[in-house]
């Protein structure tokens, strides 16, 4: 796809996001793909596709629930267990689901990054890495440890993810949620790429 292709595909994207959200997850959507670009050029990812990624992240997160599930049910994403008894995460992997079937989206990176926004997975792809990071330090973030986020997310990608999936799995205990195998093998995942590196460090 050449650029003035891609241009247009997100102004079209974006129209589509401004119809179907609120103006406030409007908002989010765009701030989102904004810092998706952002860390796509710090970290060596397709700025283009991280920005649609980022935009159309949430495109079906006030969709209603009944909505998600036949898209979800439809789609070609496996769902686990504990994915099916968590509505709030479902807005994701819905989402990815109507990019395939409704939008015509088929960079598979993209649909992926879109699916995993919410629970993530060990080894997770840069593209993915980078949505998921730019859910939590968009410009209109204001919760208590966003800076720390944001500074992380510019100067260490792989402990940005750890200390995110940190984060993700203390929040799923106080709601006393569901929490997804995918998300514990993210953080154990993280928590073995860091033990890694401090050990070739050790070793120098």
């Amino acid at each position: 796809m050449g650029k003035s292709e891609q241009n247009e595909q997100i102004r079209t994207m974006t129209a589509l996001v401004k119809a179907k959200l609120s103006k406030k997850r409007f908002m989010h959507s765009v701030n989102v793909a904004r810092a998706s670009h952002m860390l796509a050029e710090r970290w060596g990812a397709d700025p283009d596709r991280a920005y649609l990624a980022g935009l159309l992240h949430d495109c079906c997160k006030e969709m209603p629930f009944p909505e998600q599930e036949e898209l979800m049910r439809n789609g070609p994403f496996p769902v686990s267990e504990a994915e099916w008894r968590c509505k709030p995460v479902w807005h994701g992997i819905a989402a990815a689901a109507y990019m395939h079937a409704e939008l015509g989206i088929e960079d598979a990176e993209v649909l992926a990054a879109a699916r995993w926004h919410t629970v993530g997975h060990a080894g997770m792809t840069k593209l993915e890495e980078i949505v998921y990071m730019a859910d939590l330090i968009s410009a209109d973030r204001t919760y208590r440890d966003v800076e720390r986020f944001r500074k992380l997310a510019q100067n260490d990608l792989e402990k940005a993810m750890l200390y995110a999936f940190e984060f993700a799995i203390e929040s799923v205990l106080k709601k006393e949620t569901p929490l997804p195998v995918s998300t514990v093998e993210a953080y154990n995942y993280y928590l073995d790429c860091i033990a890694r590196r401090t050990e070739q460090k050790m070793k120098k």
